[in-house]
């Protein structure tokens, strides 16, 4: 129980890098949540595709783990965006996530620059697939390779 319990404790250095976390107030209306101002702020679509998408995203601090590396949760969480980015059609429910598989291969650090390229592997009645790599945009050293499947119910057009 001590093992664990002084694992989890908090260093100086990291509750003084929890305490210079920027959070602004998220301005009442918004159109997004908190999750997605959290976790997915910061990432640019650059090229559209009809079957990939092409983003960057600066690893900022507040999704770093107490190495200073890019958690393995935000890793996945950027693999789950970009995939439902690549099947989403607008004006339509999101699609709902089925499966998702990940490998990760490296690791990346605070102010480290990634390019995300999700393509769509396929598509059949509701169920799509997708296929998402994240890699080092200055090195192209491969970080995480996930592959997303999601399904969507859309409304009949007759």
């Amino acid at each position: 129980m001590e093992k664990s319990k002084a694992f989890l404790e908090l260093t100086q250095e990291e509750s003084d890098r929890v305490s210079s976390l920027d959070f602004l107030p998220i301005p009442t209306g918004a159109e997004f949540s908190l999750y997605e101002w959290y976790a997915l702020r910061g990432i640019r679509v650059d090229r559209l595709e009809s079957d990939r998408v092409f983003c960057t995203f600066k690893v900022p601090p507040r999704l770093t783990n107490r190495e200073g590396k890019l958690a393995a949760g935000a890793i996945a969480n950027l693999i789950d965006a970009v995939g439902a980015g690549c099947v989403n059609i607008g004006g339509h429910p999101v699609n709902v996530s089925v499966d998702m598989s990940i490998s990760f291969h490296s690791s990346a650090k605070i102010d480290d620059e990634l390019e995300i390229i999700g393509q769509v592997l396929g598509k059949k009645g509701g169920y799509s697939g997708t296929s998402v790599l994240v890699k080092n945009k200055a090195t192209g050293e491969l970080i995480a390779e996930g592959r997303h499947s999601l399904f969507g119910k859309y409304a009949s057009k007759i």
